[in-house]
């Protein structure tokens, strides 16, 4: 039975054989990972992941896709929307680091990847189709227009690096943008650093980009870290990731 992408859901589902090829050899699965792809679809990289890894976990939440993944027997199907799944518990449950892989729904990508980041200490890597210009963001460093709070908020936790251009007629059916496979490998955790306070100043240093931190980040500092020593004549996009991690160490 031939299945319709649900717009609804963002599907666009991998159809070249040769960036299916590509994708895989990038993630480099073995027998005994603990595998899980959000989003399989029809199986594009999924079968391939199978052949090498033996066996994987699967979050789609599309029921007709999910049932039809369920006849493969060395598949276990979580059906649910990616944003409720425990991906800590999913490592507790492998008893190992997870490999995360998938071609994420466009639409939601960004709060996917935030989802994530509160386990990334359960996390051994990531491997993901997104937008192009959402992996240009997440690489970006400072200084460029790319650089912003997805930048910031991704790079304190991850070692990021784009893998892979993929054209639109890659897929079927096509987007309307161009899209990148990325490869995120997390950073030893520190556990000096305020991920709720990091996650608000960083919100407010970029909510008015035009304008020098004085305006913005200055009244947070007052507020929260008073006497600090900080350059405030700088714009959200000219500071490093490591002076955010500064201001968002504990107290």
């Amino acid at each position: 039975m031939t299945h319709v992408a649900r717009k609804r859901f963002g599907q666009h589902f991998l159809v070249d054989e040769g960036v299916i090829n590509e994708i895989v050899r990038a993630i480099g699965p073995r027998p005994g990972d603990a595998l899980v792809e959000i989003g399989p679809g029809l199986g594009a990289i999924t079968q391939p992941l199978l052949e090498r890894a033996g066996k994987l976990t699967v979050v789609e939440l599309d029921r007709d896709l999910a049932a039809r993944l369920r006849r493969n027997p060395l598949l276990s199907v979580v059906e649910a929307d990616v944003l409720t799944v425990d991906f800590a518990a999913l490592a507790a449950a492998a008893g190992r680091p997870l490999r995360v892989v998938g071609n994420l729904p466009y639409n939601i990508s960004t709060p996917i990847l935030f989802h994530l980041l509160a386990s990334a200490a359960q996390v051994q890597d990531q491997h993901f189709m997104l937008q192009k210009e959402v992996v240009d963001r997440m690489a970006a460093g400072p200084g460029g227009k790319d650089y912003g709070r997805l930048s910031v908020m991704l790079q304190w936790r991850y070692r990021i690096e784009a893998v892979l251009d993929v054209p639109p007629e890659a897929f079927d059916p096509p987007p309307r943008v161009d899209s990148a496979v990325v490869r995120m490998e997390p950073l030893p955790a520190d556990d000096s650093v305020d991920a709720a306070v990091l996650g608000g100043l960083v919100a407010v240093a970029f909510s008015q980009r035009r304008k020098i931190l004085r305006h913005t980040l200055g009244r947070w500092i007052e507020q929260h870290r008073p006497g600090t020593p900080f350059d405030l004549q700088r714009r959200a996009e000219e500071v490093p990731v490591a002076e955010y991690l500064a201001l968002a160490r504990k107290a």
